[in-house]
């Protein structure tokens, strides 16, 4: 296992931005072997939330061992406190992540370049800028996941208490119904499209002050008919629930699944 630094310049953000990432360098089972001798590394881009950075995931918990058992390798980027939006006024992180970094990580490191190799998931704000990058690039993800995330930006309370940046990132009257940043309307156009399948992972526990933006975006995501792998039980939002259902998350991506057929397969 190697857990690799990378300082670059990022030409859409105008500036020096970094990552790490984990990157197995031996399988632990047969069944990892297979599939690491068979083709380029599976990776999960891991994305943190608004009180971190791109080094909490390695700090707070054993994902590096957790990679290591699944023969995956995981990716770090930093986001600062962006939302993974483009700024109202700021930076373009949304074009980065959608666009710029798997460029830059796929001429850097031993992973695979297909679809259905690539996976995307995050804690909090973390969570909401994976689902955003999946349903906005359908073609490019086989699968996201949102632990705690802030899926209903709308039914959050106090947002400029939560991030007095909030004017900042989504504009001066802070609203967030625009098909850009809203993950109902982003959700929408995705169900109204047939040309690629998402496999989609939500988690929350009760106790999180999330727990309703969660309920409410699963429900308006189950009335469109998308499919969601739902877990909830109790818990709040901390490292503690992240590093239990980080596990739960790797368990289920589908690295060893056949994919459903899309029309870019």
């Amino acid at each position: 296992m190697a857990l690799i630094h990378c300082d670059f310049y990022s030409e859409v953000l105008g500036t020096g931005t970094a990552f790490d990432a984990i990157i197995p360098m031996a399988p632990s089972t047969d069944e990892n072997a297979s599939i690491m001798n068979n083709r380029p590394l599976p990776t999960l881009f891991l994305l943190h939330g608004l009180q971190s950075d791109y080094t909490a995931w390695t700090r707070y918990t054993s994902i590096e061992r957790y990679a290591e058992e699944k023969g995956i390798a995981v990716v770090m980027p930093d986001a600062g406190r962006s939302f993974y939006t483009n700024m109202y006024k700021g930076y373009r992180y949304f074009d980065f992540f959608a666009d710029e970094l798997p460029r830059v990580v796929n001429r850097l490191l031993p992973i695979s370049e297909r679809r259905e190799d690539r996976f995307i998931a995050g804690l909090s704000m973390g969570g909401y800028g994976a689902f955003k990058i999946a349903l906005s690039r359908p073609d490019q993800y086989r699968a996201a996941a949102s632990l705690s995330g802030p899926l209903s930006l709308a039914s959050v309370d106090e947002p400029d208490s939560l991030l007095p940046e909030w004017p900042i990132i989504f504009g001066p009257d802070g609203a967030v119904d625009h098909p850009e940043s809203d993950l109902i309307l982003l959700a929408r156009k995705f169900a109204s499209s047939n040309e690629h399948s998402l496999d989609l992972f939500q988690c929350c526990g009760t106790e999180d002050f999330l727990y309703k933006a969660n309920r409410e975006f699963l429900g308006e995501a189950q009335k469109l008919g998308i499919e969601i792998h739902y877990e909830e039980e109790k818990g709040e939002h901390e490292w503690g629930y992240w590093d239990m259902k980080i596990q739960s998350v790797l368990d289920w991506l589908p690295t060893n699944r056949i994919p459903q057929q899309d029309s870019d397969a």
